[in-house]
């Protein structure tokens, strides 16, 4: 008879190895949100309890393991940004879409960089996906600003904003779900047309694949001038 540990599911893992697999995942999570996603592979590996060969032959690069630790997160993004375009009120799905991705931040605190890290343009595959990551929301913005609901004056880039100004609570305050959820719903408020007084100033150059942002505030990049 063929040990339990020794047999292989669908996925064409072994159930040992499939458990191997999720220690390595959880350890990830974790030592990203203390360290950021920088943190050495070995650090993942000692938190898993599994040797690093281990952790190589899952995920042989760190984006890989990034990408597979918030996969999860990274689908409920995706599946809100389409469920957003598809919202018959456009202000709706884009307050929803803003709600989504603040609570992953609040809720996953290595999910921040993660987040940034899964637009870079070192790819062709990933500059790809940002491109049509970017080109939704775009599209969003202009039916919430169509409908009337959106201040006029709203820029893409103002999502970046949202999301380093956000990133910034709730790293200093990680444990504090209602000044997250206050902050969120002041912002929105804000972006209301019909709450809007006067103009703002020209939009950041800042754009998702670029935000100065890291688990714990540990990385910083600079931030281009308007």
């Amino acid at each position: 008879m063929v040990e339990s540990s020794r047999i292989a599911a669908r996925d064409g893992l072994r159930a040992d190895a499939r458990r191997n697999r999720e220690r390595v995942l959880a350890a990830a999570r974790a030592v990203f949100a203390e360290h950021g996603i920088d943190a050495p592979m070995a650090t993942v590996a000692r938190r898993a309890g599994v040797g690093v060969a281990t952790l190589y032959r899952h995920f042989p690069t760190r984006d890989a393991l990034v990408r597979g630790a918030f996969a999860q997160q990274m689908e409920t993004c995706a599946r809100a940004l389409t469920e957003a375009l598809a919202a018959p009120d456009p202000w709706q799905g884009f307050q929803q879409l803003v709600e989504t991705v603040c609570a992953l931040q609040r809720e996953e605190r290595g999910f921040p960089a993660a987040f940034v890290a899964a637009f870079p343009e070192s790819t062709s595959q990933h500059a790809g996906s940002r491109r049509r990551v970017e080109r939704d929301f775009t599209a969003l913005v202009r039916r919430a600003q169509a409908s009337g609901a959106l201040r006029p004056d709203f820029h893409p880039s103002d999502l970046a904003v949202v999301l380093l100004a956000h990133c910034a609570l709730v790293t200093a305050l990680p444990d504090d779900g209602a000044a997250s959820r206050r902050l969120v719903a002041y912002l929105l408020q804000s972006f209301r047309a019909d709450t809007a007084n006067g103009p703002l100033p020209p939009p950041s150059a800042l754009a998702l694949h670029s935000l100065p942002i890291a688990a714990g505030g540990s990385r910083r990049q600079r931030v281009p001038r308007a």
